[in-house]
């Protein structure tokens, strides 16, 4: 399988870089379980866990396709807001994918943003002194995919820790049966989940 032998070879070089599973597994669109095997598929010989890629290049690679992505999200944010009664005053991109869909998003409906880089370690995660604080703000949360949801409740504690309050978040693709985290509601534009 190329794609398969691919993923092997990407994965191994990021780990030789020094990246961790988790940090390799938001590069490669694939859960941590997946790099794991990847990593050391042909050592053990055991079959792979049950998840899908996902890839969306095709819109990544131009500013004009992230736009109207992002154009999609902000339609879906103002339903949530007028159906739940919601005021967002902030848009948080998470690092690294979320960050150009949050800026479009942000701009489209004249949000406030911010950028959330998520740590690893079991610490916490950072927000950028850059960009715009969230410390008693409404907060949409934006990322590519959401896998696990360990990232995105991993954000939701940093920013609920930092002062804000987050009202909804918000991903391209949801690879879990998940309709909300952490008590916050989680949409997206493609559910991809195996059926078995």
């Amino acid at each position: 399988m190329e794609n398969v032998d691919s993923l092997v070879k990407r994965a191994l070089e990021l780990k030789q870089q020094g990246m961790s599973e988790h940090e390799i597994g938001r590069e490669l669109h694939v859960s941590e379980n997946t790099v794991v095997w990847l990593i050391t598929r042909r050592v053990k010989g055991e079959k792979p866990p049950i998840d899908v890629k996902i890839g969306w290049r095709s819109m990544g690679v131009s500013a004009t396709r992230i736009g109207y992505l992002a154009c999609i999200m902000a339609d879906i944010i103002t339903e949530e807001a007028a159906l739940r009664k919601l005021e967002p005053d902030t848009v948080v991109g998470v690092a690294i994918n979320g960050i150009p869909i949050a800026t479009m998003i942000s701009e489209e409906l004249g949000l406030d943003l911010a950028i959330y880089r998520p740590i690893v370690s079991g610490e916490a995660g950072t927000i950028s002194s850059n960009f715009a604080n969230v410390k008693g703000k409404q907060i949409i949360i934006v990322d590519d995919v959401t896998g696990t949801g360990e990232t995105m409740k991993a954000a939701m504690r940093d920013m609920r820790n930092s002062g804000a309050k987050p009202v909804l978040a918000l991903v391209i693709v949801n690879k879990t049966d998940n309709i909300e985290i952490d008590g916050v509601p989680l949409r997206s534009l493609i559910r991809a989940r195996p059926i078995s």
